[in-house]
């Protein structure tokens, strides 16, 4: 039994043009520095979606605890309207539903946001529920593994959604490099998949993972007493290409395929550098990532509900037949890379 992604949903809080954020805030915020400038100019992000623009308010020295609490508040019903909209993309009523996954790194409470979700949406009240915290930008693609499992296992439709508000960890004033591209990049997103034994969509065909713990402190994400602080080295690229082709490679191998093979590419956007060494590794034509450029420019990068969000715009775009196949590839702290082979059914 082959679980098939039968519907997408995603929800998006008020827009933040790019431009702006940087002129009426970031530009005071990262004291007018060149490098800063150059940075949020380079990002590949034309606008962002946040639940706390920095324009109108300041969360920057706001304790951990608030910022909590702001979570509580505002991912609810941004995780109820992607699920919504991904149930109806899937023609399927919430009785049918058998197990809600929820994937977040940036907010944490119980109750959780599992059980108001189960609640507000009307799922059953023997439903299972599974909360994925703080696996970073990659943790779609295992939260999806361990979906794909249960729906292969019991027959029964199962509900992947991701929500991070990455807006609620914006840090003080810095110097700090890392600090001044995390906050040029990250938007706020709620992206969510329905998945069931029998139907049209994207087959899960098979998984791969790996992970580098000798570039363990190239990506982090540290709770601080301020909130999240996100670490990223400038090596991260390097570490990547060193590791992706021979990942890759035994994912297809072992399904019978070659990379000429793979018709669509849905790769995280962590940033322009990310997208940059994933086309040149791989030697990908232009045109291939267009999909996750466009998520990035749009959106920016939403952690792990970004991957989610340029699996919908892939299949959107209606260049896929029936038999196709697509990798999905994400990255995050461990360092950690993550590929999922997925197959169009009809």
């Amino acid at each position: 039994m082959t679980p098939l992604i039968a519907g997408f949903g995603s929800a998006l809080p008020d827009t933040a043009e790019q431009q702006v954020l940087w002129d009426d805030f970031f530009q005071e915020h990262f004291r007018a520095s060149r490098l800063a400038r150059r940075v949020f100019a380079g990002a590949g992000v034309r606008r962002r979606h946040t639940v706390a623009n920095p324009s109108k308010e300041d969360l920057s020295g706001w304790s951990t605890a608030a910022r909590m609490r702001r979570f509580s508040e505002e991912a609810p019903h941004l995780g109820h309207r992607a699920v919504a909209a991904a149930l109806d993309d899937a023609g399927i009523g919430a009785d049918e539903v058998g197990l809600l996954t929820v994937v977040s790194c940036t907010g944490y409470g119980t109750p959780g946001l599992d059980i108001k979700l189960a609640a507000s949406l009307g799922l059953r009240p023997d439903l299972r529920r599974l909360f994925v915290g703080h696996m970073g930008c990659y943790a779609a693609l295992p939260a999806l593994g361990g979906v794909a499992d249960f729906v292969a296992a019991h027959g029964r439709a199962a509900v992947l959604l991701s929500v991070e508000l990455t807006s609620l960890h914006i840090q003080p004033p810095t110097d700090d490099p890392q600090q001044v591209v995390s906050h040029a990049l990250f938007g706020d997103a709620a992206a969510a998949a329905v998945l069931q034994p029998h139907s049209a969509g994207l087959a899960v065909v098979d998984i791969a993972a790996f992970t580098d713990a000798s570039a363990s402190d190239h990506m982090t994400w540290d709770i601080t007493d301020l909130g999240f602080r996100m670490g990223l080295s400038p090596q991260v690229p390097d570490v990547l290409a060193r590791h992706l082709g021979a990942v890759l490679d035994d994912l297809l191998d072992r399904n019978g395929l070659r990379r000429s093979d793979i018709r669509g590419w849905a790769v995280h956007p962590g940033g322009p550098r990310i997208l940059d060494t994933v086309e040149d590794t791989l030697g990908l034509p232009p045109s291939a990532l267009q999909p996750s450029r466009d998520v990035l420019a749009e959106r920016g990068n939403c952690s792990s509900a970004t991957l989610l969000m340029v699996l919908e715009e892939l299949r959107a775009g209606g260049e896929l037949r029936p038999g196709s196949h697509i990798a999905a590839l994400a990255f995050g702290p461990g360092l950690t890379l993550y590929a999922a082979l997925l197959e169009v059914i009809m």
